[in-house]
């Protein structure tokens, strides 16, 4: 189970990025990656594909992360923090392990 989700806001913890923010576009779960807009960008020389209309050249891209070089940032401390769960009536959330309060 990820504890990072599509949407949520990420600061990049260790690699070439490390220390960027950006908004989690897609989430793979099984893969345990995510896309994250505008970091991890890489260039791909893509070339024609018969008639059908692409882009040509060299395009850059975000390429898929995985998320044990990401921590979510809560968006009511606005740090980086690890994620806890707590069972309520209405079912398991995410809480923020900095303040303590409810991430969604």
């Amino acid at each position: 189970m990820m504890k990072i989700k599509k949407g949520d806001t990420v600061e990049v913890i260790s690699g070439d990025d490390k220390g960027m923010r950006g908004e989690v576009h897609i989430a793979m779960p099984k893969e345990q990656r995510v896309v994250v807009s505008g970091v991890n960008m890489v260039k791909k020389h893509q070339g024609r594909t018969g008639n059908v209309r692409t882009q040509t050249g060299v395009i850059e891209r975000e390429a898929p992360m995985h998320v044990s070089n990401l921590a979510l940032v809560c968006p009511h401390c606005d740090e980086p923090t690890r994620v806890g769960y707590e069972d309520t009536p209405d079912g398991k959330v995410r809480r923020c392990r900095k303040c303590d309060e409810i991430i969604d």
